[in-house]
């Protein structure tokens, strides 16, 4: 395969225009379908096959609603203390401006809050106004309708009236890119400034990830994505893409500075890290795509849209990137800064034998490799100790501080927090008497459960063959005492089923959320099993050993874990959570474990591939165990503590985004890159590789003969080139620091 990519980057690097060309085409083609053809985000947690899934589709089909093609949403009153919405003036204010919302541009129709429709709560202090739009969608309602129900809002508030829009029409969507985002874009970019020396050369990989994460977009013109799913594969297209263009842009640069040609060097920095950046995307897409077999729409999205971008990150770092580098020719390892022209010069390769910092890393890790290893395992034990409180649930996906979110709020205290989360109970048969009969018979037993705050009359379908109950929880709908209510309530149907021969369902939002929570947790194990299986499998193939890959997978577990646990202490017991903006604690996200499974262990991967595929090549030029370690650390450790700080710091932006899922996903990646990075992959690994020795390379005969001898690291390309190197030309020939005092840095 090297050799393949060695011919692959020289060829686009003499053919750069060409190539360049057809990226730009690409980019022009993916714009173009982007905001012609976009299909609008979407925040379904639909999941076919589940119990409350099946009854919803009963449902519409039993009891269609008049409106439900066209959007809705709330207007949320509240009087002062000691007043209620339903007499004296604070009656006036509330019929004005529901009056003045029905008049509006785009309103099919208002209903106005009243005791018998019983959206007034008990105290009569709240009342819900329900608002019709003419639009099917919350992006189709025209501002000029948005404005005049805000201005009937602001009227009914200058009387002395709290007053919140709500409901789905002004639920808020967050931003792909937002301010701290490109603040994380900016830090990656200052720390590419520090590793290369010269500003050309760090913009580079930043421009060519962005080429990806454009190129993204044109998924949306084919399917309808998750909005998280999409800000997932920008946060993921930006990180991985940076890192990709830096581990080739880096042994590029070292190698043009040591003299090596320009085009020369391209090739064989594309056929070596290339091919290590080959395979650690290959893990990371496996990771992803393996979301699949959870057989969960929404998540099957999210990673095969991530898992795309990770596959355009990798096609471009191996087409595009030696194109660019062939624009800057042997410019690439100059500045015209004069500060960084300084550090750049002094940065060539050491001549008198003495340790790099990397090295000097190894080599202390290597002196006592049981402390090393005792302390990082006890100190990501202290760390994950909090996910053995782990609770999964589904967040909001609007703003928290949103018009939307502080209506839901003045509904959840005037009418108790389980009146936006009620569960339905679906009765089904074929006889229109022993269905009703079965359903009231079913309120009767449910209203006498623990966590009950209401049932509703029951409503039979026109057909006769269904009738529904609503029953409204006492408690939040991601709460405990929800779930079990859900569970007891699915446990008191079979004696009524049984006795009337009729099929019971409970479904409703708050249903469908806790099925697609216990669906995932289920899923969980199965999916860790195929992704570190396929992973492992990756990984002997690369290495031929088998030591490494446990190394790895076990390594990971650890990463895993603590990132857990500190997701656990901030978003559910609320340890730093007024720092970090969360507005609320609570469950952790369903499907957040589950993508961190996918995403961090591939990332996790992509590291050890790059650290410990130079210690093998340095392993398998005959260099001693210990030291090849020693060596092959010290060629990477500067390259992957760039990329890691990169990560973090993309990951970390999204951690003051305004959406709980946005934020999650962000600390989460954040801390977990910053663990496996730092603590596993940078010290555990030349530890435990100390400890092994030999053995870490060791490789049953039978799987030596089995498996095919890719030559990740270009070892046998380097052998063949190293006779045959070429002459480089005569300012490219020379050091850095001995380019003559004549030679212009352009």
């Amino acid at each position: 395969m090297s050799a393949f990519l060695y011919r692959l980057g020289r060829f686009c690097y003499r053919r750069r225009g060409a190539v360049i060309g057809a990226w730009l085409g690409v980019l022009v083609v993916a714009g173009v379908s982007a905001f012609a053809l976009m299909k609008p985000f979407t925040s379904a947690t639909a999941i076919p096959g589940t119990e409350a899934q099946r009854a919803l589709d009963v449902m519409e089909r039993e009891f269609p609603s008049a409106g439900e093609e066209h959007v809705t949403g709330t207007i949320v009153f509240r009087a002062p203390d000691g007043r209620k919405i339903t007499a004296g003036q604070a009656k006036q204010d509330v019929a004005r401006a529901v009056e003045e919302a029905d008049r509006a541009p785009g309103v099919v129709a208002v209903t106005a809050p009243s005791a018998e429709a019983g959206n007034v709560s008990a105290d009569g202090r709240t009342g819900i106004a329900e608002i019709v739009f003419v639009a099917e969608k919350a992006d189709g309602i025209p501002a000029e309708t948005k404005q005049s129900l805000e201005k009937a809002a602001t009227e009914a508030r200058s009387a002395g009236l709290t007053v919140e829009l709500g409901g789905a029409a002004f639920n808020t969507l967050p931003p792909v890119m937002g301010p701290t985002e490109v603040v994380g874009v900016l830090i990656a970019l200052a720390v590419l400034v520090l590793v290369f020396r010269t500003l050309r050369g760090a913009i580079v990989p930043v421009a060519t990830a962005l080429v990806g994460v454009l190129s993204l977009l044109a998924l949306t013109s084919v399917i309808t994505m998750d909005s998280t799913s999409i800000i997932l594969a920008v946060m993921l297209g930006l990180a991985v893409g940076i890192d990709y263009a830096l581990f080739i842009v880096s042994r590029h640069q070292t190698q043009v500075r040591q003299g090596m040609g320009p085009e020369e060097s391209a090739g064989l920095a594309t056929g070596t890290a290339g091919g290590a950046v080959v395979f650690a995307g290959a893990t990371v897409v496996v990771a992803l795509a393996a979301l699949a077999i959870v057989d969960v729409p929404f998540l099957t999205v999210m990673g095969l849209g991530a898992a795309a971008t990770v596959v355009v990150s990798v096609l471009i770092a191996v087409t595009l990137l030696p194109a660019v580098l062939g624009l800057m020719g042997g410019r690439i390892a100059t500045s015209t800064v004069p500060v960084l022209a300084r550090r750049s010069r002094s940065g060539t390769r050491r001549t008198d034998g003495s340790r790099t910092p990397g090295e000097r890393w190894a080599a202390g890790a290597a002196r006592r490799p049981w402390l090393v290893l005792v302390v990082c395992v006890l100190g990501l034990g202290v760390l994950a100790a909090p996910a053995a409180d782990l609770r999964l649930g589904l967040s909001a996906t609007n703003d928290p501080h949103s018009s939307a979110a502080r209506a839901q709020k003045m509904i959840d205290e005037g009418f108790g927090p389980g009146h936006g989360g009620g569960l339905v109970v679906l009765a089904q048969g074929e006889n229109k008497a022993i269905v009703t009969s079965a359903a009231r018979e079913l309120a009767d037993r449910i209203e006498g459960l623990p966590g009950v705050a209401a049932v509703s009359p029951v409503v039979p379908a026109a057909s006769g063959k269904a009738a529904l109950v609503n029953v409204t929880p006492s408690s939040s709908p991601g709460s405990e005492e929800t779930t079990r209510l859900l569970k007891e309530i699915r446990e008191v149907r079979g004696g009524v089923e049984t006795s009337t021969g009729t099929q019971v369902d409970v479904t409703g939002t708050t249903a469908v959320n806790i099925d697609v929570v216990d669906k995932l947790s289920a899923a969980l194990p199965l999916y860790c099993l195929v992704v570190m299986g396929l992973a492992l499998i990756l990984l002997t193939l690369v290495f031929r050993a088998v030591a490494v890959p446990l190394k790895a997978a076990l390594g990971f577990l650890l990463s895993l874990g603590a990132s857990l646990g500190v997701l656990v202490a901030v978003f559910q017991w609320g340890w730093l959570a007024g720092l970090l903006g969360v507005a609320e604690t609570g469950p952790v996200l369903s499907f957040l474990p589950m993508l961190l499974v996918g995403i961090l262990f591939g990332l996790a991967m992509d590291y050890e591939v790059f650290l410990v595929s130079r210690m093998r090549e340095e392993y398998a030029r005959g260099t001693a165990p210990t030291e090849a370690m020693i060596r092959g650390f010290g060629h990477s450790a500067k390259v992957v503590t760039a990329a890691a700080a990169i990560m973090i710091a993309v990951f970390g932006g999204f951690v003051f985004a305004e959406m709980q899922v946005i934020k999650g996903m962000g600390l989460a990646l954040a801390v977990g890159v910053l663990m496996d990075a730092f603590v596993v992959r940078m010290t555990l690994v030349p530890a435990v590789m100390a400890l092994l020795g030999r053995k870490a390379w060791w490789l049953p005969r039978f799987l030596g003969r089995v498996l095919p001898d890719v030559d990740i690291e270009g070892g046998r390309l380097m052998r063949h080139k190293a006779a045959s190197r070429p002459e480089p030309t005569a300012v490219e020939a020379q050091p850095v620091g001995e380019v003559s005092a004549g030679t212009r840095l352009t």
